[in-house]
């Protein structure tokens, strides 16, 4: 190897070991940053100049031993810089700058403890913000991917399936309406807690949806998703143990999470749930998602809505052929998720559950029961359960026109290619009697 070659290889590999520590500690800095200048926007800021600083220096330098201590206390400088330039508000600034530069003393230790150790109230702060109820779900999931996630523009565009122009302007906007509507950088106390904690799950959930199956798109799984909604999900859970539904929701992503590999062929294309290779499925994942499901189950979380979902999940998960599944104990499951979670999905998903313990003569009755359900005429998992089950009954006719308009309503070009096949093969009146493909928990199937 030339010497040239040597730095070449050098510089990349600092690159990359940048880039590692970034996606490790920049929720974590920017939450630091957040809480001292108490502006989002101006934290991402400067958690960015710190990043442009390690790209300069640690290749020559090497990392340095606690790298979140050192982002943090080069975030901070820059901080009481451009705070120390500013023409605005003079008064201020300069009362904030002399207060973080006598901060200084003690900064390294709580730096050190605050980045470099278990993380802190800091992080659990940035979360409530992110995903606030004053943004749009929209922006809700794009904030949340780039301030906690650590993704880059380009990224949450991909990942998401939107130019990244338009993430670029929900980041913006998103920031603004914050500033605006002046959030305060806190932990919400009391009621205000449950309603704002639900507002951070259904964002993770949202996100690791998307992820398992996808709505649109050539790819019937983005897995980058549901990677980032476990991650948020397992710190999420660190900073709130005493909240069972966090760990309800962390059960349902673990177990789900297991069945990635599985779930799509060598070719791209879905693997259905009951045609998958179990010894694909990642006992590790799991192991983890029982546990979690247990932990919520014994802080009294058993009938929350994501701790219904993960025991669905687990019933599945505990199956290790799909014969041994336990569809009577799954179909009573979404019995009780649609006392606690009514809607026109979760019965569907019952419907499924109930065709595969009673009979699909029972399943079609209760699909018949909700098909008039505004909420289900442009959902594609309706039509595509009812070919299911009329296909199982031998109506194959009518299972075929099921398929189709399935297949028009989806937007997802793999699962529209599944159900294109479907309906070649009731034409052909080669009916299949698989259910349809595993989905994520809030979607119709097994």
């Amino acid at each position: 190897m030339t010497p040239r070659d040597s730095r070449h290889a050098h510089h990349t590999d600092a690159r990359r070991t940048i880039d590692a520590v970034w996606r490790i500690e920049s929720a974590r800095l920017i939450a630091g940053l957040v809480r001292m200048v108490r502006d989002v926007g101006l934290a991402e800021e400067l958690a960015q100049d710190a990043l442009v600083a390690a790209l300069e220096r640690w290749p020559a330098d090497g990392v340095p031993d606690k790298p979140g201590a050192w982002l943090m206390a080069t975030a901070k400088h820059r901080a009481i810089d451009r705070l120390r330039r500013s023409k605005l508000i003079q008064g201020k600034h300069d009362e904030l700058a002399y207060a973080l530069e006598h901060q200084q003393d003690d900064a390294d230790a709580k730096v050190e403890s605050g980045l470099d150790d278990p993380l802190g109230d800091d992080l659990l702060r940035l979360v409530f913000i992110a995903c606030h109820p004053v943004l749009s779900t929209d922006a809700q999931v794009a904030l949340t991917l780039r301030l906690l996630g650590g993704l880059a523009t380009d990224e949450i565009a991909r990942a998401c399936l939107v130019p990244e122009p338009t993430i670029a302007q929900r980041i913006v906007r998103a920031k603004r309406t914050l500033a605006d509507a002046q959030v305060p950088f806190e932990v919400p106390r009391g009621d205000a807690l449950v309603d704002r904690l639900s507002s951070v799950l259904a964002v993770l959930y949202l996100v690791f949806n998307e992820g398992y199956a996808a709505t649109a798109g050539d790819d019937w799984m983005r897995p980058q998703l549901c990677e980032e909604a476990l991650r948020l999900g397992r710190i999420v859970a660190g900073l709130m143990p005493r909240e069972p539904e966090v760990h309800g929701l962390l059960a349902l992503m673990e177990i789900q999470a297991s069945r990635t590999h599985a779930r799509v062929g060598a070719g791209g294309e879905p693997v259905l749930l009951l045609d998958q290779d179990r010894t694909r499925w990642d006992r590790v994942l799991i192991r983890r998602g029982l546990a979690a499901l247990e932990h919520a189950q014994r802080l009294g979380g058993a009938n929350g809505p994501y701790a219904l979902q993960a025991a669905i999940a687990a019933c599945h998960a505990r199956a290790l052929a799909p014969e041994q599944t336990d569809w009577s104990r799954i179909a009573a499951l979404y019995a009780e998720l649609a006392q606690v979670a009514p809607s026109p999905v979760v019965e569907l998903n019952r419907a499924v559950a109930v065709s595969m313990a009673a009979g699909p003569a029972a399943g079609l009755a209760l699909v018949d029961a909700i098909a008039a359900e505004p909420a289900l005429q442009r959902y594609h998992l309706l039509p595509s359960v009812r070919g299911e089950l009329l296909l199982r009954l031998g109506r194959t006719r009518e299972a075929r026109v099921e398929f189709e308009r399935a297949a028009q309503l989806t937007r997802n070009q793999r699962e529209r290619q599944l159900l294109q096949q479907r309906a070649a093969a009731c034409a052909a009146s080669q009916p299949d009697r698989r259910m349809n493909a595993d989905s994520g928990g809030a979607q119709a199937g097994p």
